[in-house]
């Protein structure tokens, strides 16, 4: 399914379009960063606050980060503040990365097992299952975040992998 340049190429992507998201969204307010726009998480602000959410969840099962003790309905207010917002997310994608340099086949061929909250069970799944999950689920988000970017005005630029992520133009 993936290969470890797989997770290294994803997650150069993910740092680029979070750095272009995250600029363009600062040329714009706070007020009309957190304006309801009728997103799935309400705001920009929101949804960007989900997606570090979730790729704290992931990343603790995949690398041992402390998980976010917000529940995933409380999730999107789980930071307030945009600066402080911004420095986790800049963190977050540092760290992203230097775990997709050891990431290896042997890692990705174990399965993993934890207790999901929004299943109320214990799962058993491939990690490279999982690790296209966690992926997915980033390039699904930041998909809305990216509209409601445009929507209010902004651009972010490419956002097409094979135009972000100069490696795989060959």
């Amino acid at each position: 399914m993936i290969t470890p340049a797989y997770v290294r190429t994803m997650a150069a992507y993910n740092s680029e379009m979070n750095r272009r998201l995250y600029a363009a969204a600062s040329r714009l307010s706070d007020a009309e960063r957190k304006r309801d726009r009728n997103a799935f998480w309400g705001s920009l602000h929101n949804t960007l606050v989900h997606i570090l959410w979730g790729d704290g969840q992931w990343m603790s099962r995949f690398d041992g980060w402390e998980r976010p003790t917000t529940p995933i309905k409380q999730s999107d207010h789980m930071l307030e503040d945009w600066a402080e917002l911004r420095a986790a997310r800049e963190k977050a994608d540092n760290d992203i990365s230097r775990w997709a340099q050891k990431v290896d086949d042997k890692w990705l061929d174990e399965d993993l097992v934890w207790f999901s909250g929004a299943a109320q069970r214990e799962i058993r799944a491939p990690k490279r299952l999982l690790v296209t999950h966690f992926f997915n689920h980033q390039t699904h988000h930041r998909g809305q975040a990216h509209a409601l970017i445009t929507g209010a005005g902004q651009q972010t630029g490419d956002t097409d992998l094979f135009l972000v992520v100069p490696e795989m133009i060959a």
